[in-house]
């Protein structure tokens, strides 16, 4: 039986992969010890998606360690050995960063080598997966013309028509300590790739959402929203009119993609994930939706204070992925993703 290991495994996409490659018949081997909720709080807490995982799936086995711990991530790859790697565990808000540089640092810069030292170590073949983040663009997507419509902003230039590819630069913009992290933890994912010829991949994200996350204020954007909606509390907008746009994607479509990557890996390839300019919405077009599947008008205030380094616009490119994997895209739509969630926070 072939061994899959996650990183955050109790996590939205840790978890959503923990399910989809046991499936396939993989032995999973999940790496969580709920900091989530030290960083965010009692809201924050995965523990919930850790039993579910530990009740439903045969082969699931749980590992109770902390990515910063290097003689531990030592240790336990070499226990393991797995066939697969998917690295899924971070400080996830950059917000929260700027209170904790010491302990986002070390987590997503430092763990990241950790993992990626072990793998060269113990399991130099497993195709190794990184969950990175567009914030390694900074705020230079600001800088692209944008034009305002009635309920969101989106670029005016027809360079950028289909989105942000993986060419755009990562240099000399506001990143905020979270995406300077993730940064130094994606160069060093694609330097083991190109200077060890070992299979690695990062995975630039967008707004990954889905029905098991555990959103919470500073960092789960649409899944924090529709729990506000179903919970009648009040949603704060910071800035940009609630016009700013992210694309949005089902954490199973993730899944799939890893798949193929998994199936046909490449050394040091980076990839922009998200649900492309059809997946796209406003704060206040998510309003919308949500309204509709919940039933719920959506109580909010603004706040005329942008989060810093935060994104006016900004959805992916996808034509990189679907070019070098030709047959995946897009499954689960914007709506469904919402209604999904919208149940999911019912039934919580």
């Amino acid at each position: 039986m072939k061994k899959l290991l996650v990183t955050g495994s109790s996590g939205l996409v840790g978890s959503e992969v923990c399910m989809y490659f046991s499936e396939k018949g993989y032995e999973i081997h999940g790496i969580d010890n709920n900091q989530r909720a030290i960083f965010f709080g009692p809201q924050g807490d995965t523990r919930w998606n850790q039993q579910r995982l530990a009740s439903t799936l045969q082969h699931f086995h749980h590992h109770e360690n902390d990515i910063r711990d290097r003689k531990a991530m030592m240790e336990l790859m070499q226990s393991i050995q797995p066939n697969v790697i998917i690295h899924a565990a971070a400080q996830p808000s950059h917000d929260k960063a700027a209170l904790i540089p010491f302990d986002d640092f070390d987590t997503n810069a430092g763990g990241t080598l950790n993992i990626l030292e072990a793998a060269r170590l113990y399991a130099p073949e497993a195709p190794f997966i990184h969950m990175s983040t567009n914030k390694v663009y900074g705020d230079a997507p600001n800088k692209i013309s944008l034009k305002e419509l009635a309920t969101r902003w989106d670029y005016d230039d027809i360079a950028f028509e289909k989105g942000i590819a993986e060419t755009f630069t990562i240099d000399q913009s506001k990143h905020s300590l979270f995406g300077a992290s993730k940064l130094a933890a994606d160069i060093m994912v694609q330097e083991y790739g190109k200077y060890f010829n070992m299979p690695t991949v990062c995975l630039r994200g967008g707004c990954l959402t889905g029905p098991n996350h555990s959103g919470v204020e500073l960092h789960g954007f649409l899944s924090y929203l529709v729990k506000c909606n179903v919970e009648s509390k009040k949603y704060f907008i910071y800035g940009y009119k609630g016009k700013q746009v992210r694309d949005n994607i089902h954490s199973y479509d993730i899944a799939r993609f890893m798949e193929r990557f998994v199936q046909a890996p490449r050394a040091g390839e980076v990839y922009n994930l998200g649900g492309g300019k059809e997946n796209t919405c406003s704060i206040l077009e998510a309003f919308t939706i949500v309204e509709k599947f919940s039933g719920k008008q959506q109580v909010f205030e603004y706040v005329d204070k942008n989060r810093e380094g935060d994104h006016i616009c900004y959805y992916s490119d996808l034509s990189k992925m679907k070019a070098h994997y030709t047959g995946w895209g897009i499954t689960i739509s914007l709506e469904e993703t919402i209604r999904q969630i919208t149940d999911s926070w019912k039934n919580r």
